[in-house]
């Protein structure tokens, strides 16, 4: 029987996905679009990326023009994807690049993971894909396909050094990049976390957990416990012109950079509306609008109180309703300002 890794790159061969930031087999990828698509695919599906992909490619073609880009253009045309702290990183790492490298990516795994933004998974996808460098990526895909391959036991995430140590042994001295696309495929096309189609995988004759019969228990994994419940009070407050106050939130941290309605701490306890007044950005006419506004994130979940305020007094950034478009407000700040809307 052929090799693991010679099987897979013949299925590769038949079968790549055509996307739009993959190369023909055997062809090396343009570096910039590698980082670009890797970074965006970071905990987000291809069919999200695509046409994020599309847009910063066609604004900012070159890195170059990114680097050049303001944070907030970036972070503007980010808004939906989630996770900004990507975003920001695709900016500084944008910069050093065009000004410490002559707008060319360092082509090792150890140059490439100083970069903002860029860790171990990222540096040898970059290092594989676009310089066929002897690199193993291990993405979530990977560490799936691994997993059931060799039948590993351990639970996840804990496993994941054994994942990515057994994964190195199958990467071919050649067409490293191919088959790290080739394993990310299988993974995201056949090997799937349900239901995988264990008839059509290339892998079939050599996969432990296949001969088993137990091939939906790869990767194992510990019970996620349940999101905790934040609570907090946002203030929609308008002037007298009808113009809503914003600001920007701190660069570290949830949705940093980003532009926001004030509001109070986000915490399990809360924030009762009639308390939270004492903590309002501006003077105004206060009252409570009916209803939530609420919203998961990664490790909770977040019910907001809005307080609307006309006849608002105070210094900040005042924006017209019908400009708000032209700053870069997170999904969250969205549904504010629809409940607010609705209410109004």
């Amino acid at each position: 029987m052929a090799p693991p890794a010679e099987t897979l790159l013949a299925w590769y061969d038949r079968h790549r996905r055509a996307l739009p930031w993959r190369a023909l087999p055997g062809e090396r990828m343009d570096p910039y679009r590698v980082w670009l698509s890797e970074i965006m695919l970071q905990q987000t599906t291809v069919a999200a990326v695509k046409p994020y992909f599309e847009s910063f490619l066609a604004r900012w073609p070159q890195i170059e023009d990114l680097a050049a880009a303001e944070l907030d253009e970036v972070l503007h045309a980010w808004a939906g994807l989630g996770y900004y702290a990507r975003a920001r990183n695709l900016h500084k790492c944008a910069k050093i690049v065009a000004q410490d490298y002559g707008g060319r990516f360092p082509d090792t795994e150890d140059s490439l993971a100083e970069l903002p933004g860029i860790g171990p998974y990222t540096a040898a996808a970059i290092a594989a894909i676009a310089f066929d460098r002897h690199a193993s990526p291990v993405d979530g895909n990977i560490e799936r396909v691994v997993a059931r391959l060799f039948a590993v036991e351990e639970s996840m995430p804990a496993a994941k050094p054994k994942l990515r140590a057994l994964a190195a042994t199958l990467t071919p001295p050649t067409r490293a990049g191919d088959y790290a696309q080739a394993a990310m495929d299988l993974g995201a096309t056949l090997c799937t976390p349900r239901k995988p189609a264990c008839s059509l995988c290339p892998w079939i004759e050599v996969c432990a957990a296949r001969a088993l019969g137990r091939s939906e228990e790869f990767p194992r994994r510990v019970p996620k416990p349940d999101k905790p419940t934040r609570r907090g009070v946002v203030f929609w407050a308008l002037d007298a012109k009808g113009r809503v106050l914003i600001r920007r939130r701190v660069e570290s941290g949830l949705l940093g950079g980003m532009m926001e309605f004030p509001s109070t701490e986000w915490s399990q306890a809360g924030s009762p509306a009639a308390t939270a007044i004492k903590e309002a950005p501006v003077a105004a006419d206060w009252s409570e609008l009916p209803g939530l506004v609420r919203h998961t994130f990664t490790h909770f979940h977040l019910e907001l109180t809005v307080l609307a305020g006309r006849k608002a007094r105070g210094k900040g950034l005042w924006c017209e309703i019908d400009r708000l478009s032209d700053h870069a407000l997170p999904n969250l700040m969205k549904k504010v300002t629809r409940h607010a809307l609705k209410h109004l």
